[in-house]
């Protein structure tokens, strides 16, 4: 019987030949994930011998990884700013990046009257959804997204982690079929790729994320236009809305919002230094 130490190793020559980065960490989670064992506890382990059962088990997995298929989706899960969350082909994965607009929203938020009300356009899997009202424990949110399957998986996470009754999931495009306001925030990780910078993406991106939650028309802008020019009709006065947003955008997104009569527009750069956040302030 082949022991955990050997697998790990031939699953990791396996990865690596398909060009897959950090194969051995791959390697140890698809491990991991089929035989219960966290990625430590697998080193306490390493003359442990697989079942036959367990072998039958992995190599699917390891044969999907080899294609380029996200690890998140192979595992069904993810975690965002400490919440797990479940994720497969409805949803885009979410990133690191998204959890610093979450960081960036709660920050604004330490300076203002309690949040209330929260809006999570495009919410996707749920995730700035559950963590507004993991971090708003006193606030309603509402999450509105487009695609029913992707919405109907939002509404998983939220039953899974207690948070049906503080998160309304609402079927919406964009704000048609969003409640009323006013919000006290609105926050949103549209889509705001082109074609070509999806074309660019890794495999795991453009050959298997859903490609409406990526790409957005008018050179990636489309979305983002059509949140700011009806944002205001929402928002409270001193409302804030927070934007994730293409790295080539903020002149244009910049002077949108100041035409649209915002206040303290300002850009925020993501973990790499890039520009990716626009914040800015619903006068009053």
């Amino acid at each position: 019987m082949l022991t955990v130490l050997e697998i790990i190793k031939r699953t990791t020559e396996f990865l690596a030949g398909r060009g897959v980065s950090s194969p051995r960490l791959n390697a140890e989670l698809l491990l991991g994930h089929v035989i219960g064992r966290r990625r430590m506890q697998l080193y306490l382990e390493f003359e442990r011998p697989l079942t036959a059962a367990e072998l039958d088990q992995l190599r699917p997995l390891v044969r999907r990884r080899g294609q380029q298929e996200p690890l998140q989706y192979i595992l069904g899960e993810t975690e965002f700013r400490g919440l797990r969350l479940k994720v497969d082909r409805r949803v885009l994965i979410p990133r690191p990046e998204t959890e610093l607009l979450v960081e960036l929203v709660h920050t604004w938020a330490a300076t203002q009257p309690p949040v209330l009300r929260a809006l999570d356009l495009g919410t996707g899997s749920g995730a700035i959804a559950a963590a507004l009202a993991t971090l708003w424990t006193t606030a309603a949110v509402v999450a509105a997204e487009r695609c029913p399957e992707a919405l109907a998986l939002a509404r998983e996470n939220f039953a899974a982690l207690g948070l049906e009754g503080r998160i309304q999931p609402v079927a919406a495009t964009w704000f048609e079929g969003v409640p009323p306001g006013p919000y006290d925030a609105i926050v949103s990780n549209p889509p705001y790729l082109t074609a070509a910078e999806v074309a660019a993406a890794a495999p795991e991106v453009r050959q298997h994320e859903p490609r409406a939650a990526l790409e957005a028309p008018e050179e990636g802008l489309a979305d983002l236009r059509a949140i700011i020019a009806r944002a205001p009709a929402y928002l409270r006065p001193g409302g804030l809305l927070a934007l994730e947003t293409g790295c080539d955008h903020h002149a244009d997104l910049s002077a949108r919002l100041q035409t649209a009569g915002f206040q303290a527009v300002e850009a925020r750069p993501d973990l790499t230094g890039r520009a990716r956040f626009i914040l800015s302030v619903w006068p009053g």
